[in-house]
């Protein structure tokens, strides 16, 4: 099963990189005078490496960033969807959950977030998102007006990590509480 699911990421993997090879010739096709003659060289659009191409790794990250920063969350979402199932070794991980999870939690779908959120404080506990992960999981609670987990989660987010921003936030959230 393993190996079928490798194989799948790597069908997918070169079928990204097909289409992106197949849109610049359309663009290349459509406006023929318009294409600068170093392009012809760029050796970089014959890129068949698949899953483990870094270049195309970090496009489509960036890709998912822009997506973001025009709040264009459909697309950011398809976009960091597609880095997770197919570069699921990539040290962005870790941001690529954060940012799921901040999605779904804007799109009200609180339990796609929370499960975003969880997989990225139980796997990469140390990373620096993983303070923020932890308030939003209380977050989440307070949305679900379970106030207790809410609490705790907040407690939590204070006792481990006094010396984060987020602390402050969390400390007010909870006063506000009272």
């Amino acid at each position: 099963e393993q190996e079928i699911a490798d194989l799948r990421n790597e069908l997918e993997t070169q079928a990204y990189l097909l289409e992106k090879l197949l849109n610049e010739l359309d663009r290349i096709e459509d406006d023929p005078l318009n294409v600068e003659e170093e392009e012809f060289v760029d050796e970089d659009i014959f890129r068949f490496e698949g899953i483990n191409d870094t270049q195309s790794m970090d496009e489509v990250y960036e890709s998912a960033l822009n997506a973001l920063e025009n709040d264009d969350l459909e697309n950011a979402k398809k976009f960091f969807d597609y880095f997770l199932s197919n570069f699921p070794d990539a040290e962005r991980i870790p941001l690529v959950l954060f940012w799921l999870g901040e999605i779904a939690f804007n799109d009200e779908q609180y339990d796609d977030s929370y499960i975003y959120f969880l997989e990225l404080v139980l796997n990469y506990e140390s990373h620096w998102r993983a303070p923020q992960s932890h308030k939003r999981l209380g977050d989440i609670y307070l949305k679900r007006n379970d106030v207790d987990n809410a609490k705790v989660k907040y407690n939590f987010v204070l006792k481990n990590y006094p010396n984060n921003s987020v602390s402050s936030i969390v400390l007010q959230i909870l006063e506000n509480m009272e």
